[in-house]
């Protein structure tokens, strides 16, 4: 065990000047939209909240051999707002691949999403300035198109489209299509259809219309609403898409009953093996083609995969009792996953636990009818998530825990931002970092025996250290080159929750986590919300907490400077050698083996100092700052103190 006596900082530093954290003030519109009563001051949604709701009825053609897709829809917008609205907005967010379209890194040019028909009110559109009547213009990822008339609050208004892309072949990374045979000549055998049709922009509360572009780095600010979501593919292709399967004849007699065995089964069932090649695996089509329909409600998006030469693996999970009948409900998982990517033969129990935990862990049971888990190497090599679906890679390099990890973190996304609809365009923080402590935890039960929080909070020293972090405030599609985006929206902001956790104790820390994840269940919470939900419920303005740590960023570094043995004790010198303040918690071991606990209060460094005294009883043999590694520390070697 190494003995340090840290005597590099004289307690003169208690006189030097240090940067305080003024208060944290939420813009003006965030003010008015709680003196509007549709937000609270304890950061619960308002007795006057309101937002939007849109009804899909999606169309999609797939077609493999010209990687296609032929669409039409006709959406249903509900202004549920109080205000009139002539113009609506809308994201196609395809069009990150049209030509010489704003994007903040390489994305293959496909053409992006081409409009054939818009129609409004029953209204056919032309394309123009929106300024002189109804139309509809596009520029970049926005579609803003002038009603006839303007949409009255509690009025709702029909639109209808036809469209057309070429699939990219890796969209973002996010969506596409691979070809997993040996000869690469030969057609697609897996495509994952994503941000494939025209949206409605989010309209709040807040900012009103929210139309940032789609630069490809951040994700999606997405409204609510149902999707009915029919797909067209050729014989043979397996189909799963966001919604309950409406129309399973569209499987083979003997593929739907294993379906069907799988949904009551805690083990596996081999929906679809390698024996079950070509177009038997489906239903006879006169034209050649098999539509599969999908409904889902209270969802933010919908996509679809296709493959024509996937194993699917599923069974049945527990996620808890949905609707307050004292029974368990239960969940189908899929794993669909190709034979060069042999680890994914344990992916439907990775999907299975994860569900099951992340229902437990957030108090909210998993609410859909499925969570189905895509192998998608050659498109993506992380993992990417949409309702009921996500996408990730083979993970053949990386291993079985890796897979694992990255299966957890997706299906995380199911409760955030998937049901809490949090702004992942503005503010990534919101759903990376929460997705990544829910996953550490689920992390923790299925690999027990060591501190799964630790990954994250090394990656942000690591950043920290290098000076090379971002504020988290900051809008995530405009930090700075390298790991800036990555350490302010997933790994500073998990080891922040592991740190108020450790700030506000557990047993606040966990309902109040829970209590904020219902309360914005299917809404959209703000980071002022985030902010004062938890100065509610721990009892205290932690305005000091989040300035330092969401708008700043200053580093933590609390060092033991001296430990002097006085009448009847000892006197211990601590000081702060970074700008980040934080409760210095002591433990302190005495020669006769006996611990105490002393705490600090930040209150102590909030006054503006950096150094302080405190005094214990007896003689120390070894004086330790946070041994439980709740705060992160860039330099924990002048922690500890040791008698020599």
């Amino acid at each position: 065990m190494r003995t340090a006596i840290l005597l590099a900082l004289p307690v003169a530093l208690s006189a030097q000047s240090r940067p305080l954290p003024h208060p944290v003030e939420p813009p003006a519109t965030y003010a008015w939209a709680v003196a509007q009563g549709t937000r609270t001051t304890d950061g619960r949604p308002g007795a006057s909240y309101w937002q939007q709701w849109t009804s899909y009825r999606l169309e999609a053609t797939l077609e493999p051999a010209v990687r296609r897709v032929v669409g039409q829809a006709t959406v249903v917008h509900h202004n549920r707002s109080p205000d009139p609205l002539p113009v609506i907005f809308f994201h196609l967010y395809q069009n990150l691949h049209a030509p010489g379209v704003l994007r903040n890194e390489a994305q293959e040019v496909t053409g992006g999403l081409i409009l054939t028909r818009v129609t409004a009110a029953g209204q056919a559109l032309r394309e123009g300035d929106i300024g002189r009547g109804p139309a509809y213009a596009v520029e970049g990822t926005a579609l803003a198109i002038r009603l006839p008339q303007s949409l009255a609050s509690g009025d709702s208004v029909v639109f209808e489209f036809g469209w057309h892309f070429t699939v990219p072949q890796s969209g973002a990374g996010r969506m596409g299509w691979s070809d997993d045979s040996a000869d690469r000549d030969t057609d697609p055998d897996l495509f994952f259809v994503a941000y494939w049709f025209p949206k409605v922009a989010v309209y709040d509360d807040v900012d009103g219309w929210r139309v940032d572009p789609y630069l490809g780095g951040a994700e999606f600010h997405d409204g609510f609403g149902s999707y009915d979501l029919t797909v067209r593919a050729p014989a043979g292709w397996a189909v799963m898409g966001t919604g309950r399967l409406m129309t399973p004849e569209v499987l083979a007699p003997t593929v739907r009953e294993r379906l069907a065995r799988a949904e009551q089964s805690d083990q596996v069932v081999h929906v679809l093996t390698p024996g079950d090649l070509g177009p038997g695996r489906t239903t006879a089509a006169r034209t050649g083609m098999v539509t599969w329909r999908f409904v889902a409600d209270s969802v933010r998006d919908a996509a679809f995969s296709a493959t024509l030469r996937s194993r699917w693996d599923a069974a049945r999970t527990p996620v808890g009792d949905r609707n307050g009948d004292g029974t368990m409900d239960y969940a189908r998982v899929d794993a669909f996953w190709r034979e060069s990517a042999p680890r994914w033969a344990n992916a439907w129990r990775y999907t299975q636990h994860s569900i099951d935990f992340l229902s437990r862990w957030t108090g909210l049971p998993y609410p859909w009818p499925h969570m189905s888990s895509i192998e998608g190497a050659g498109i993506i090599g992380g993992g990417m998530e949409f309702p009921m679906l996500t996408l990730i890679g083979d993970y053949n390099a990386r291993g079985d825990s890796a897979l694992y990890y990255v299966i957890a973190h997706e299906l995380a996304h199911m409760w955030v931002p998937m049901q809490v609809g949090s702004d992942e365009n503005r503010h990534a923080w919101m759903d990376e970092g929460e997705t990544s402590f829910n996953e550490n935890q689920a992390r923790k039960e299925f690999y027990p025996g060591r501190d799964h929080d630790d990954d994250d909070r090394q990656g942000y020293l690591r950043t920290a250290r290098a000076g090379l972090e971002g504020e988290m405030m900051r809008w995530s599609d405009y930090h700075y080159p390298g790991p800036a985006y990555g350490t302010a929206s997933y790994s500073k902001p998990a080891t922040l929750l592991v740190a108020l956790r450790g700030l506000l104790g557990d047993d606040v820390f966990h309902p109040a986590y829970r209590a904020y994840l219902a309360a914005w269940r299917y809404r959209h919470p703000r980071p002022w919300d985030f902010f004062a939900h938890f100065n509610a419920a721990g009892g205290q303005d932690l305005g000091w907490f989040w300035r330092q740590w969401y708008y700043e960023t200053w580093t933590l570094d609390q060092a033991i400077v001296t430990v002097e043995d006085v009448e009847g004790g000892a006197r211990i010198t601590v000081t702060d050698v970074g700008n980040a303040m934080m409760p210095v918690r002591l433990v302190v071991t005495m020669s006769d083996g006996t611990t105490l606990r002393r705490e600090i209060p930040v209150g102590t460094f909030l006054t503006g100092a950096r150094a302080t005294v405190t005094v214990v009883p007896g003689r120390p043999v070894r004086v330790e700052i946070d041994p439980e590694n709740l705060f992160p520390d860039t330099d924990r070697t002048n922690n500890m103190w040791e008698r020599r």
